[in-house]
């Protein structure tokens, strides 16, 4: 059976989330809700939804999210049953009524064989507008590929549109990052353990950029621009190999600038990305970053 997760603080979209969970043409799945101490208390609305669909409520004392979000995340998964498959699905996103069908329908074909499966995604906004991008995949796609589509900005990626193995989940976990920024980024690097992602391109997940959303806010860019700098580093040292050379390259330069927006870049941050462009040795961004770190030493 699949489980899905709902890490729960916000009030104002919950209704179309348990709409749509309640319209599933498929009732084979569970679904979880942790409530991160929030303010606002969504147990008169759980119950009108008694009985259209198999649920475990927890309201948890303490506000972890705050501190943690991906640890927050962790303690609403520890919810879960034998569950082999869990979705994290935002409390202001929604499913169209065939996902979990969907899912049945593929099984066969990508059990065993990966560790990620994914859904086609739609951006709305705060009033349902659908007028934003979207996004459908390849059916099999290696993650690093997946990854850098979406660093040119070829496709979006939330954490809501994925579903992932337990057993992958428990080997790795998640990453916490501040505002679990690129946690989820990180999670699909890891958790895909060199196995292709799988993506069912006939169903929708609906996720919701609001000024509501941690994506949808710009009063925490310093916040975020942290937990990038971090996350690329994370990558440079653990997920480097499942990329190929080109890719290699760009992330250095990526990482570099996620870099400076947050500070001037050290001698040990000139030398670690040196010795990594040396390794992945090309003359042109060698010396391009020679030439940059000449530049950096004079000013």
């Amino acid at each position: 059976m699949l489980a899905i997760v709902i890490p729960y603080y916000k009030l104002i979209f919950f209704e179309e989330t348990l709409k749509s969970l309640s319209g599933q043409t498929d009732k084979r799945f569970r679904v979880y809700i942790g409530n991160d101490a929030s303010p606002e208390d969504p147990s008169q609305l759980l119950e009108q939804y008694k009985g259209r669909f198999d649920f475990l409520y927890q309201s948890f004392q303490n506000n972890l999210g705050s501190i943690s979000l991906a640890k927050h995340w962790d303690r609403c998964i520890a919810l879960t049953g034998d569950e082999k498959w869990i979705m994290i699905l935002g409390d202001d996103d929604y499913l169209d009524q065939n996902i979990v069908k969907a899912w049945y329908e593929n099984h066969g074909t990508f059990d065993n064989k990966t560790h990620i499966v994914r859904y086609a995604a739609k951006r709305v906004g705060e009033r349902n507008s659908n007028n934003t991008n979207f996004y459908t995949h390849p059916v099999w796609e290696k993650a690093a590929d997946s990854y850098f589509r979406r660093v040119k900005g070829e496709t979006r990626s939330s954490l809501s549109e994925y579903v992932f193995s337990k057993e992958s989940y428990l080997k790795y976990g998640f990453k916490s990052y501040p505002l679990a920024w690129h946690s989820d980024d990180k999670a699909w690097l890891d958790f895909s353990n060199k196995k292709s992602i799988y993506s069912i391109n006939e169903s929708t997940v609906f996720v919701r950029i609001s000024d509501f959303s941690i994506t949808g806010k710009t009063d925490n860019e310093a916040v975020k621009n942290k937990a990038a700098e971090d996350f690329y580093k994370d990558i440079l040292i653990q997920n480097f190999d499942i990329f190929d050379k080109n890719q290699r390259l760009e992330l250095l330069y990526i990482y570099e600038v996620a870099i400076i927006k947050n500070r001037n870049l050290n001698l040990k941050d000139w030398l670690f990305l040196i010795q990594l462009y040396l390794k992945n040795f090309r003359v042109v961004p060698f010396f391009k970053c020679i030439r940059r770190f000449l530049i950096s030493i004079k000013s």
